[in-house]
């Protein structure tokens, strides 16, 4: 299977695998952009660090495919998250503090040379003349659990829709709402809506990029016999990305 004949949404995400040293530790999902010929891996901050539950994973692993002509051929790519004690990775915030947004800048000299994806851009941000409406369709696009297609090492997309206004930060947060089905694993995903007409620099990847599905949302005064999980989750805007890339 090539990669020409797959939607190429499928080749923007990278199933991440946190170690500490050489121990295991959780799935996570990312994905690629690019500004000014350089590349970044982006994920949740939590996959890199979430003193919360004391998770300090010291490298990340990456699938990366390594033939366009067999999507069945990859190899594991290590990224170090620290250097003489200081952190490679960046950490979005804003005037609300913190954001659950991360970054890593990728050598490209090191990668592979026939490395096989497709990166999001500026110009798949939401710009001043685009509505996003309540309600619009959406995909979250990960690895839920780990969960992908093993053979070809691509991801698989969760359907959902806008859950809260996308002109108004929820709660004064970074973040809107979506209305998903998502699990573990699912962290650092990209979460797009269709490009009905792309123009020039989105025609090969004609998907907007939202934001950075975080984590499922829930209330702590929910009865657990009686009410079923809200089904809502927390992605953090998009645009802070052209913040940490500047």
């Amino acid at each position: 299977m090539s990669a020409d004949v797959i939607d190429s949404l499928l080749l923007t995400a990278a199933r991440i695998i946190t170690y500490a040293e050489d121990q295991a530790l959780t799935n996570a999902s990312g994905f690629f952009f690019a500004r000014d010929g350089r590349l970044y891996l982006i994920t949740s901050r939590h996959v890199m660090c979430d003193p919360a539950i004391g998770h300090y994973p010291t490298r990340i692993e990456l699938e990366l495919h390594t033939d366009p002509q067999n999507l069945t051929r990859s190899i594991g790519f290590s990224i170090p998250l620290y250097r003489a004690n200081k952190r490679l990775w960046l950490q979005a915030q804003d005037g609300g503090g913190d954001i659950d947004i991360a970054l890593i800048e990728l050598d490209r000299a090191a990668l592979p040379g026939r490395m096989v994806y497709k990166a999001f851009t500026a110009k798949h941000l939401v710009d001043g003349g685009t509505k996003v409406e309540i309600g619009c369709p959406l995909l979250i696009l990960g690895f839920p659990l780990g969960f992908h297609d093993t053979l070809h090492h691509l991801p698989v997309a969760r359907k959902g829709g806008l859950a809260s206004s996308f002109n108004l930060r929820f709660q004064g947060q970074g973040y809107f709402l979506t209305d998903a089905r998502t699990h573990q694993g699912g962290s650092g995903a990209p979460v797009v809506t269709r490009i009905e007409h792309p123009v020039a620099g989105q025609t090969d990847l004609p998907w907007r990029l939202l934001g950075v599905h975080s984590a499922r949302l829930d209330m702590l005064s929910r009865n657990t016999q009686v009410d079923e999980a809200l089904g809502l989750n927390c992605a953090w805007y998009a645009d802070v990305l052209l913040t940490l890339t500047a």
